[in-house]
C-alpha cells in the first residue's frame, strides 16, 4: 500500500510510483559546518557561532538531511537556552542512559526549517534530493540554526509553492502546535467547526495568529483576545471579535458575550480559574491550554516524580471540570509531516498566510533572540540562513 504522501511525492516527480533509494554519499564527505550553538544554559551570552559543528549524518533509513535556507525562533528556543525542560529532553535524547552526562552539548537551537533535501535514507521514497521542504524539528533533536539539519521523513513535508523559504520557515512549529491543540486534542476540523464559537486567549503570538486563520478557514466564529496594538492585525486575519485585555476587566468583558464551544488558552496563569465558566455546559465544549507544568515538574522533581505529579494534576483537573459539564485538556507541539501537508494545502489556497515580525541574517542570531526576548512581537522572528554566513 502506497501512502497518500508517497503518491503526492510521485506526482511531483512525474507521476511514477516512488521507488526505494539507497543512501547517497556526496564526495568529498564533509565533517563540519557553520552553526549557532550553546555549550551551557544561560542568557543570551551563551550563544556561540562555530564553523566546526559536526556535520549531520543519516543514522536511520527514514532520515533526511536538509540544507537550511531559513529558520525561525519560537518561545521554546528562549526556554531551552535557559535550560527549561532539560531533564525530560535529555531522557528522550538518551533513554537508556548509554552516554555520559550533559551529552546535549554543543546544542543547536531552532525548531523551524525551510530548505532543500540534500540526502535521503534508504527507506525514504517520497522525497528526493533537490525537493523544497519544510518541517518542525522536535526539541530533543539538534536544531535548525545551522547550515544543515537531520529530520525524520515523517516530520517533513513539501514546502507550500506560494511561499519563499523565509516565509515558509515562520509557520511549521506554531502551525503544528495550533493543529495539535485544535484538531488532535480539541477534535475540531473542517467538517464540524462551522458556526462554532471559539475564544483564543493570547491571539497575537505565533500560535494565536495561526489558530485564528485555521479556525476561520474551517468556518468558526472567532473571538480573539490581545492588546490594542494587535487588534488591526487580528481583524485582518479574520477574527470576528477582537477584545483588548488592557481596556478593562477581561473576565467581565467576556462574560457579556454568548458562551463558547471551544477555548484555546496561550496565556495560562490565572485565566484558567475563570475561563472555563465561559464554555457552554453539557454540550461537548472544550478548553485546551498550551501552558502546562509537564516539563517544569520533571525539571524540579525528576523524571519519575515529575511524571507522577503531572498525571495527578491533569487527572484531577479533568475530573473537576467534567462533572461541571465541560472538557479540560492539555496540548503540546507534535511533529507531523502529514499535518504539514494539510497546512500546506491551506496556505497554497490562500486561507493561511505567514505573519512575520522581522527577518534577521544568520550572523544576527543573538540579536534575533534579544528581539524575541523583548516580547510584544506581532508575528514570527525569522532567520535567513543562506543570506549571510
Amino acid at each position: 500500500v502506497v501512502s497518500g504522501r508517497a503518491l503526492r511525492g510521485a506526482a511531483r516527480a512525474g507521476g511514477q510510483l516512488p521507488v526505494v533509494r539507497g543512501l547517497r554519499v556526496s564526495p568529498p564527505a564533509r565533517s563540519a559546518m557553520p552553526s549557532w550553538v550553546i555549550n551551557r544554559y544561560g542568557r543570551n551570552d551563551v550563544l556561540r557561532f562555530t564553523r566546526d559543528m559536526v556535520f549531520p549524518t543519516i543514522h536511520f533509513p527514514n532520515e533526511i538531511i536538509i540544507k537550511v535556507h531559513a529558520a525561525s525562533l519560537n518561545p521554546i528556543d528562549l526556554s531551552m537556552r535557559s535550560g527549561y525542560g532539560a531533564t525530560a529532553l535529555n531522557m528522550k535524547r538518551d533513554p537508556l542512559k548509554i552516554k555520559s552526562m550533559e551529552t546535549e552539548f554543543p546544542l543547536t537551537l531552532g525548531r523551524d526549517v525551510s530548505g532543500v533535501v540534500m540526502e535521503c535514507g534508504l527507506s525514504v521514497s517520497y522525497f528526493k534530493p533537490g525537493d523544497e521542504v519544510w518541517a518542525a524539528i522536535p526539541p530533543w533533536k539538534q536544531g535548525t540554526l545551522s547550515e544543515f539539519v537531520v529530520a525524520s521523513g515523517n516530520e517533513v513535508s513539501f514546502k507550500p509553492k506560494c511561499l519563499s523559504h523565509t516565509e515558509a520557515a515562520s509557520l511549521p512549529y506554531v502551525g503544528l502546535t495550533a493543529w495539535s491543540a485544535v484538531n488532535q486534542v480539541g477534535g475540531l476540523n473542517k467538517s464540524n467547526c462551522s458556526g462554532k464559537r471559539v475564544l483564543i486567549l493570547g491571539a497575537s503570538g505565533g500560535v494565536g495568529t495561526f489558530a485564528v486563520q485555521l479556525l476561520k478557514a474551517w468556518g468558526a466564529h472567532v473571538t480573539a483576545v490581545c492588546s490594542h496594538d494587535a487588534s488591526a492585525l487580528l481583524k485582518r486575519l479574520g477574527a470576528d471579535d477582537v477584545i483588548d485585555y488592557k481596556s478593562g476587566n477581561l473576565e467581565e468583558q467576556l462574560k457579556t458575550l454568548p458562551l463558547f464551544d471551544f477555548i484555546l488558552d496561550n496565556v495560562g496563569g490565572s485565566t484558567e480559574k475563570w475561563a472555563l465558566d465561559l464554555l457552554k455546559k453539557w454540550s461537548g465544549a472544550t478548553y485546551v491550554t498550551l501552558v502546562t507544568p509537564f516539563l517544569i515538574n520533571m525539571d524540579k522533581l525528576g523524571v519519575a516524580d515529575g511524571m507522577l505529579q503531572t498525571g495527578v494534576t491533569v487527572g484531577s483537573k479533568t475530573v473537576k471540570h467534567l462533572i461541571k459539564g465541560v472538557h479540560y485538556r492539555w496540548a503540546f507541539f507534535m511533529p507531523s509531516g502529514p499535518s504539514l501537508d494539510e497546512i500546506a494545502e491551506l496556505v497554497d489556497s490562500g486561507k493561511i498566510q505567514p505573519v512575520i515580525d522581522q527577518v534577521f541574517s544568520f550572523s544576527e542570531v543573538p540579536k534575533a533572540f534579544l528581539k524575541l526576548e523583548g516580547g510584544h512581537a506581532r508575528g514570527k522572528t525569522v532567520i535567513d540562513v543562506i543570506s549571510n554566513k
